[in-house]
């Protein structure tokens, strides 16, 4: 059998995104009953579930395995099958299930087909403002069918940055570098999950996107529709985004409108985080613990609870 075209494969993706969209859409701003899952390990411990993300993704995978049996799929409600083949088909059902059970349309369905573990073909749907972002490596990226590029400002410190929220950080290095981007650029803002992405790629005014603790099936998608655009979307140290590297990205991503921006962007990020940016972090958020614990000869109990202390609080 010969292999599938991208062309094709973004057909296909596209057909998946209308199989969730049916399922979705009619439990949309209606009573609906939200389980929690819990991972203890997560800055964020609790996520919510749906039935509508559960039964979009089971009508995702019900066609892959009918169209592309031997292709894998990872998915955030039902798992990952052959993750070692060449085709391998990441699904979000719904990217922003707390925007979702709110009625807050910035959530959204993602769909991203990889081939040897790199992103090749990225959807990004929304399907209550009926906005469709499809991003194909080496063709670009469409909105709606029409070409859309990135723009962004020359310089970080003239840049507006989204992220979900910033209480995705671990304290620390994630919650510290971050404070360092929020205190350069123009303006942080939060609260848009994939929807952040998708206007970085069209142009629309955002710069830039950084976030932390993202699953595969998270940002998989974003990858060829970013940097279809022309934008830049790697994770915290430069690196790409792929299957192969997830787990020594640690779920750490940005995206840029340009070269330009990653540059700086990543003088930030990837720089390493030592016993002083542990120390100014602490000083910040909670210095009368880490003067009474140098005082008393506790230096490194000072200093954790001072990084306690200048954890985000809700």
């Amino acid at each position: 059998m010969a292999a599938p075209t991208t062309d094709e494969l973004a057909s296909f993706a596209a057909h998946l995104a209308d199989a969730a969209r049916s399922v979705i859409l009619p439990y949309w701003r209606r009573p609906i009953e939200v389980e929690s899952k819990m991972e203890h390990d997560r800055p964020i411990a609790e996520s919510p579930v749906t039935i509508a993300d559960q039964r979009a993704e089971e009508a995702m995978r019900k066609l892959i395995e009918e169209r592309y049996p031997q292709h894998g799929i990872y998915g955030e409600e039902y798992g990952a099958v052959r993750t070692d083949a060449e085709y391998v088909w990441v699904l979000d059902p719904i990217d922003g299930t707390k925007s979702f059970i709110t009625g807050k349309p910035l959530f959204g369905t993602l769909v991203a087909c990889l081939k040897d573990g790199e992103p090749i073909v990225g959807v990004i749907d929304q399907c209550v403002l009926d906005e469709r972002w499809i991003g194909i490596k080496g063709k670009g990226t469409t909105l709606n069918g029409k070409p859309v590029t990135t723009s962004g400002c020359a310089e970080l410190k003239e840049s507006m940055m989204y992220a979900t929220t910033p209480h995705m950080f671990h304290a620390g290095e994630e919650s510290g570098k971050f404070q360092q981007l929020c205190d350069t650029v123009k303006r942080p803002l939060y609260g848009a999950d994939c929807y952040a992405y998708a206007i970085v790629a069209s142009g629309f005014g955002a710069d830039l996107v950084v976030e932390a603790d993202l699953g595969l099936y998270d940002y998989c998608a974003l990858v060829p529709v970013v940097e279809g655009a022309g934008g830049v979307m790697t994770d915290w140290q430069g690196r790409k985004l792929t299957l192969g590297n997830h787990e020594a990205s640690k779920g750490r991503v940005v995206a840029c409108a340009n070269e330009g921006l990653h540059r700086e962007v990543i003088e930030i990020l990837g720089k390493s985080w030592g016993r002083s940016n542990a120390i100014a972090s602490a000083v910040k958020g909670g210095v009368w613990p880490l003067v009474a614990g140098i005082a008393i000869g506790m230096w490194p109990l000072g200093i954790a609870i001072g990084m306690l202390l200048s954890k985000p609080r809700k």
